[in-house]
């Protein structure tokens, strides 16, 4: 799981420390529960660990149980990290990007486009038409824009996050 490069790229969105929130989330995973007995094992300085560990609770992909311990009555702080969270967080992300790209390909597929040459700037047929055709940036005439091409890739897109989200489904429902 911490090998896929999308949690990867998750936990290095909560964490913005890649190397270190894998290495104790390894930890967790291993049976290391602490935050004390994880800085020991990684030879991570617990003040980084904890704040680590207290990113990835924001997030919602860890949990902690707060006891005392019963010789120093100091509180004892047992970590466990959620991989189905991390999971639907995933997910979603996929199912908000497919929304996206349906949204985009909708705009392109239903609108005819005119664009500057001299600036690039995109205009549908009906602001193009107000503005006589004319660029309103730098006055260049618009011309006609064949969206074919990215068309082609929102369609690409919209298939490659489709099959991801059926591996990932897949995946999910071999694993529960």
């Amino acid at each position: 799981m911490l090998k896929n490069s999308q949690v990867q790229e998750l936990l290095m969105d909560i964490t913005d420390d890649e190397k270190n929130s894998i290495t104790i989330i390894e930890c967790l995973l291993n049976g290391k529960t602490s935050d004390e007995s994880i800085a020991e094992e990684t030879e991570i300085k617990l003040n980084i660990v904890r704040k680590i560990l207290n990113k990835l609770y924001d997030a919602g992909v860890a949990s902690y149980k707060r006891s005392k311990d019963p010789e120093t009555n100091f509180e004892i702080y047992n970590w466990k990290f959620d991989q189905k969270k991390v999971n639907d967080i995933i997910s979603d992300k996929h199912e908000d990007l497919l929304k996206e790209i349906e949204r985009s390909l909708k705009y392109e597929k239903d609108n005819m486009f005119f664009a500057c040459k001299a600036n690039g700037h995109r205009y549908i047929y009906e602001n193009a038409s107000e503005y006589n055709f004319i660029c309103p940036k730098c006055g260049e005439s618009l011309e006609y824009q064949d969206n074919t091409l990215i068309i082609g890739e929102l369609l690409n897109k919209k298939a490659k996050y489709e099959s991801m989200s059926k591996i990932k489904t897949e995946y999910l429902s071999y694993i529960n």
